[in-house]
């Protein structure tokens, strides 16, 4: 199947093609996890005008985000108070984020910033769907 499904199956484990900037674009949730095996994982994201990812740390998790729609300010450091690395990003960008590194991405467009994430080793449960913020935010803490 080369399109995105609707009822948010994760096809981790399995054979599996997609059109990564179409499925990323039709995504409306804020995190929908779309494969996930035993050391990798990506997942689909859409981030309302002025959101965030939130600031956070993957402490075993390197990551690789790639901007597909929108544009974005991207802040990185080694401390949680103090993100020394700063800069845009937008449509085509890619963004690597070595696992310890408290990094945040801020929507500074005036659409949903669509971004695609992978994670090696996977950092969410498969099959993780999150609508909103602030239920990523309840589920993980």
């Amino acid at each position: 199947m080369r399109c995105w499904c609707k009822n948010n199956v994760d096809y981790g484990g399995n054979p599996y093609i997609t059109n990564t900037e179409d499925t990323t674009a039709q995504n409306t949730n804020f995190r929908t996890a779309i494969w996930t095996g035993n050391h990798l994982q990506m997942t689909v994201m859409s981030i309302p005008p002025c959101e965030e990812i939130g600031l956070e740390m993957h402490a075993g998790t390197d990551q690789f985000i790639r901007v597909e729609q929108g544009s974005a300010v991207v802040k990185m450091g080694t401390e949680k108070c103090q993100l020394s690395f700063q800069r845009n990003a937008c449509k085509g960008d890619t963004i690597f984020v070595p696992a310890g590194t408290w990094h945040n991405v801020i929507n500074n467009g005036r659409n949903p910033l669509k971004l695609t994430s992978i994670y090696a080793p996977p950092n969410h449960p498969k099959g993780t769907v999150h609508s909103t913020k602030e239920e990523a935010e309840r589920e993980e803490y």
